[in-house]
């Protein structure tokens, strides 16, 4: 089977509706594939009815955002209840805080380029979580940037003066609401230093504590080296491996199934979680 559990739509900062990201997984003879927009859970239903017209199974699931020591941790929330009150709460206070974030970027960005609240909006739906890959995209439209990957390289990095944070959990709460919701969580792309600085050793045992249940290593941001340490980590710490293309559509140069996670490991979050796959 060919399974690919990371992928994004214009629900979070995919360039691709939900269905067309099931269409995308059908094209590239996908059996598998998990939405996981960033803390949100509005492409579900889509996804579900497109899973059925395309013939491919859906793992339902959200990206959460969170902290562990300032260093940025994202959570794969698979198979959760999407009614659950705690998480419910959490993902809503973060969309909230990153909509402020985002404004607030806009204004500081609007002081050296003609660029506008709208102009964002633009490249956004009314179901999307808006972020920095959308002022990303707003910056290429006005001709300020060449591309998302050159404004994330430069106008929106952390170490620029336009970058503000928001709101995200501590990880370790994060996992545990996760639980709480009937979720399977995995840490994405953990070992990313290109993204940014990465979590000690010791950050993956308190979160295995909390109820981890397993590690993205197969993603196209690891190096050998890194994939080498997180298999280590998961082998001794017993957390599942998955490999996944993090998809964005066009927003990416991800290839969907890039990256894929074997039929076992499946079988083992379908175990834990609380909603059933979507089989066509």
């Amino acid at each position: 089977m060919r399974i690919d559990l990371h992928t994004h739509s214009t629900a979070s900062d995919g360039t691709e509706s939900p269905s067309d990201v099931l269409a995308a997984a059908n094209r590239s003879g996908l059996d598998v594939v998990a939405l996981t927009d960033h803390d949100t859970t509005s492409g579900w239903d889509e996804a579900a009815r497109a899973a059925v017209h395309h013939g491919v199974a859906l793992v339902r699931g959200t990206e959460v955002s969170a902290r562990s020591n300032g260093v940025s941790v994202h959570l794969l929330s698979y198979l959760q209840d999407p009614a659950h009150p705690a998480l419910v709460a959490e993902l809503e206070r973060t969309r909230t805080s990153r909509l402020g974030r985002a404004r607030r970027m806009v204004e500081l960005l609007a002081e050296d380029f003609p660029i506008t609240w709208e102009d964002v909006l633009a490249q956004s739906t009314p179901e999307t979580v808006v972020g920095r890959p959308h002022i990303a995209d707003a910056l290429v439209a006005i001709g300020a940037v060449e591309s998302r990957d050159a404004a994330f390289a430069d106008l929106l990095t952390s170490d620029s003066r336009y970058y503000v944070t928001h709101h995200a959990p501590d990880a370790a709460a994060a996992v545990r609401a996760i639980r709480a919701a009937g979720g399977v969580p995995v840490f994405a792309h953990p070992g990313a230093d290109g993204r940014g600085r990465v979590v000690p050793d010791e950050v993956f045992d308190e979160l295995a504590d909390a109820g981890l249940a397993g590690l993205e290593v197969e993603h196209r941001d690891h190096s050998p080296e890194q994939k080498v340490r997180l298999r280590g980590i998961a082998e001794r710490l017993g957390l599942l491996v998955t490999g996944s293309s993090d998809y964005h559509g066009a927003g990416k140069q991800n290839r969907i199934g890039e990256n894929l996670t074997d039929a076992a490991v499946l079988r083992a979050i379908e175990e834990q979680g609380h909603v059933e796959v979507v089989r066509p």
